[in-house]
């Protein structure tokens, strides 16, 4: 059951694009809208359709989706197919939904940066007045969070061999656990990150030479029938 917003006369918005940096935002964002007991959405756009998405783009959508419901946020919000220029999505956005701050990100891998030069703000600006906008430096990922050192994420699955879990890149006809999988650039093996949703919650664990590292980090319900 959501809580109850009690100031409806604050209203935040994060516009996220493709990157580990979205849940940062999205957290800060968070941050700043329990501070002020106010609504929090989550905006995304993209000029492809949602079935054209590739594993990894999908993957960011439903870490996003899973964090917005452990965090109460008002609405996630996935505007896919959109051939109109951003700026005039978001202008739409913020006024349906009596916006009134905005959160982007800025970073040397952000989509976002890249609108934002030139006339975008201007435009966002004019087009609403009313709204205060956060342009956030986001900082270098610390040591645990260092995806550049992994490959493009591709669709995987874990799967019960005897008493291990082993990585899988087709469908299995056995019960699995599907996510994205992160290879670590340079090795033939397949050793790095898979990442998968549960319970509405994101799960990350480590795979070396194609086999799950820490099988104890799995939530319980998947050991026991996988068992």
């Amino acid at each position: 059951m959501k809580h109850t917003k009690r100031r409806l006369d604050e209203s935040i918005l994060v516009c996220v694009y493709y990157g580990q940096n979205g849940e940062r935002l999205i957290r800060r964002g968070h941050k700043m809208a329990s501070m002020l007991d106010c609504p929090l959405y989550i905006l995304s756009v993209d000029p492809q359709p949602f079935d054209a998405f590739d594993a990894e783009k999908s993957g960011y959508i439903e870490q996003w989706k899973a964090l917005s419901v452990e965090l109460d946020v008002e609405e996630f919000i996935l505007l896919d197919a959109e051939t109109r220029p951003v700026q005039k999505v978001i202008a739409e956005v913020a006024k349906k939904h009596a916006i009134s701050q905005i959160i982007v990100g800025q970073s040397a891998q952000s989509r976002w940066e890249e609108i934002m030069r030139g006339s975008f703000l201007n435009v966002l600006l004019k087009e609403i007045p009313f709204v205060d906008f956060h342009i956030v430096a986001v900082q270098r990922p610390t040591d645990d969070e260092v995806y550049d050192i992994f490959e493009k994420g591709v669709r995987a699955y874990l799967i019960k061999e005897h008493d291990r879990f082993k990585i899988a890149f087709t469908c299995p006809k056995q019960l699995a656990i599907e996510g994205i999988f992160f290879k670590e650039i340079g090795t033939d093996f397949d050793n790095g990150i898979f990442k998968f949703s549960y319970n509405d919650k994101m799960h990350e664990v480590h795979i070396s030479e194609g086999y799950l590292l820490e099988p104890e980090k799995l939530p319980a319900e998947f050991l026991s029938p996988l068992s």
